[in-house]
């Protein structure tokens, strides 16, 4: 069995359109995770508002969600693929418009939402188009897609990594503008990369059924797992975009305004979380189901996080982030098999874009509560809730994997939606 999931791993990185969507992805994320540090540090350091740099990260956040449904459309009628150039291609413009109109002295705040707006609102396809693409180009066998997302989930903490610190040293180095124009040139070559690597893969067999957005919403409405793992990460994710948009302020009045030390604090999750990807990827998946996986690990991604509110130096905080990006790690390619393969094929395209649209919804609720508490009282009781909120809704997560594991392995298989 071992030298057979030896084999199976060597060949998927073997696969030329794997290779291609890894590359894409570390290329086009890791200009994204630059932003996420570039354009609210720029935000801030101009306008000396936390909440003007909230207003601009809530209007991306909103982009995600007002558009996530019309996205599901465009990505049922363009397919994951063509869906993920075009988006990338009509993103490069946009960010580099936000140095363009500083460069030029104008009055940025206001364009630069919206903006935010509309990279966000490109953001629900290709992101839904992510999700999609892998079972379409590897077929439908759990532990496959599960080490397919193994891989994509290690590229994109490494971005998490390299991302950051990359930021960091830019607008250290030259300025926070220049890391946003280098974030526009990364979807030019991510585009390229999947035009040149990845196949197009077959389309959808045509349905006659309903497979539009208020099908998706009822299918989540009523799968066993997604019914309850959807709302529960809703809520933590929400608290970890908090966290994010804090951290520029954690560091400037913690850390001495030093942009470096926000690109490590936000690498170190990234760091554990990819050596969280790796044992995964090497050893867990074969042996341990995605139910008794998440169940089991899910806890530890919030536990490190308390050490966030003793007002730690910056190793003690970066170790804690990495602690936590190690738990996410051995969870997140389980996660996000399971949310997949339990759709129905001809569902995913709407599935996915409903889950994205309401990760947008719920995110700028922390965003905007976060701008004018970080504004009036500092960061410590934004750590204390984000470290709470994590500990609630992660271990909810492990109590009903647990629940739908005993129900499925009673029953003798998963159990199926009504779609």
């Amino acid at each position: 069995m071992g030298d057979l999931a030896a084999r199976e791993q060597q060949s998927l990185l073997r696969r030329r359109p794997v290779v291609g969507l890894l590359a894409a992805e570390v290329v086009s994320t890791t200009g994204a995770q630059m932003t996420w540090l570039a354009l609210p540090w720029f935000v801030l350091v101009t306008t000396g508002s936390a909440t003007r740099m909230s207003v601009v990260v809530g209007a991306e956040l909103i982009g995600l969600a007002a558009l996530g449904i019309p996205g599901g459309a465009v990505l049922r009628r363009l397919g994951a693929w063509r869906t993920m150039v075009l988006a990338d291609v009509i993103r490069a413009p946009l960010m580099l418009a936000i140095p363009l109109l500083h460069w030029l002295g104008s009055d940025a705040f206001a364009p630069i939402v919206v903006l935010a707006f509309l990279l966000g609102a490109l953001g629900a396809p290709y992101f839904a188009s992510q999700k999609v693409i892998v079972p379409e180009l590897l077929g439908e066998d759990e532990t496959v897609v599960g080490r397919a997302n193994a891989l994509f989930q290690g590229a994109t903490r490494i971005t998490m990594l390299l991302g950051p610190v990359a930021g960091g040293i830019l607008i250290s180095v030259v300025s926070a503008p220049w890391a946003l124009v280098v974030d526009g040139c990364t979807y030019v070559v991510s585009a390229a990369l999947i035009l040149l690597f990845v196949p197009r893969p077959a389309p959808l067999t045509p349905s006659d059924e309903d497979v539009g957005a208020r099908r998706g919403i009822r299918f989540l409405a009523r799968e066993p797992l997604l019914r309850l793992w959807t709302p529960l990460f809703l809520l933590g994710d929400t608290a970890w975009t908090a966290f994010f948009v804090s951290v520029p302020v954690i560091v400037v009045t913690r850390f001495d305004a030093d942009p470096r030390v926000a690109g490590w604090l936000l690498a170190s999750f990234g760091a554990g979380a990819v050596l969280g990807n790796v044992v995964a990827y090497r050893v867990l998946l074969e042996r341990v189901g995605g139910l008794t996986l998440v169940g089991t690990c899910i806890v530890a991604q919030a536990l490190p996080l308390w050490l966030l509110t003793t007002h730690p130096d910056a190793w003690l905080a970066a170790a804690a982030l990495a602690m936590s990006g190690i738990a996410n790690g051995l969870v997140n390619p389980s996660i996000h098999s399971l949310m997949t393969l339990r759709v129905p094929p001809p569902l995913r395209p709407s599935v996915m874009t409903v889950n994205v649209m309401l990760f947008g919804l719920a995110q700028p609720l922390g965003v905007f509560g976060v701008g004018p508490v970080l504004d009036e009282f500092g960061p410590q009781p934004v750590l204390v809730a984000f470290a709470a909120t994590q500990t609630v809704a992660m271990s909810l997560v492990a109590v009903a994997s647990f629940a739908v594991r005993r129900r499925e392995r009673a029953v003798g298989q998963p159990s199926r939606a009504a779609a």
